[in-house]
């Protein structure tokens, strides 16, 4: 039974690499599940075993996207002075890791569009989109903002950053888009900062 297991997780994960690498690379429209499947090394039916659509496919890939990109931003943020400056770092590395290459195809070019917005919402809270709230209220506790609700506020400052986000995804110069958002965003969180 361990084995069996073992080999349904092995398959799963096979699965999942090579559908994060084709939906990255060329996109989830021109991905199909026999090119899954053939990437993965396994039947295609061993894939709809696991995963009765190709969205349910993406929606995994776009889970793990989101994962790994928040693990990358915390360690770009261990370092920062507090947790204003934190959420600017992690925000402008969200916009660099976005403007380029299969992170940027998977989260913001094809995950709204796959996901819908409700679905893509929601995975993000998981990630990024949760780290907002926390911070804001350890902002709140440390002094560095005033208090108030942290939900309208974390909804305000996620809305902001989907709307530069989107914003950066349909543009050409997406890099230089993204920086001069994070400048913007950077703007909007130091203006909430208690001034000494």
């Amino acid at each position: 039974m361990a084995k069996q297991a073992e080999r349904r997780a092995a398959t799963t994960e096979a699965i999942l690499t090579a559908a994060r690498h084709l939906f990255g690379t060329q996109g989830f429209a021109a991905t199909t599940m026999d090119e899954i499947a053939e990437a993965a090394g396994v039947a295609k039916g061993a894939v709809y075993h696991h995963f009765r659509t190709k969205e349910a496919v993406f929606a995994e890939v776009f889970d793990s996207v989101s994962r790994d990109l928040v693990a990358e931003i915390d360690g770009t943020v261990r370092t920062e002075k507090d947790v204003l400056a934190a959420m600017i770092a992690g925000t402008q590395h969200y916009f660099a890791a976005t403007a380029k290459g299969p992170t940027g195809q998977i989260i913001l070019r094809d995950g709204p569009a796959v996901l819908g917005w409700e679905r893509w919402r929601e995975i993000d809270a998981k990630h990024f989109g949760g780290k907002m709230p926390r911070a804001l209220s350890v902002a709140m506790e440390a002094g560095l903002i005033a208090r108030q609700p942290v939900e309208p506020l974390a909804r305000l400052l996620l809305g902001a950053v989907t709307e530069a986000a989107v914003a950066c995804a349909g543009r050409a110069d997406i890099a230089r888009a993204g920086a001069e958002y994070a400048r913007a965003f950077k703007s909007l969180v130091e203006a909430l900062r208690v001034r000494a």
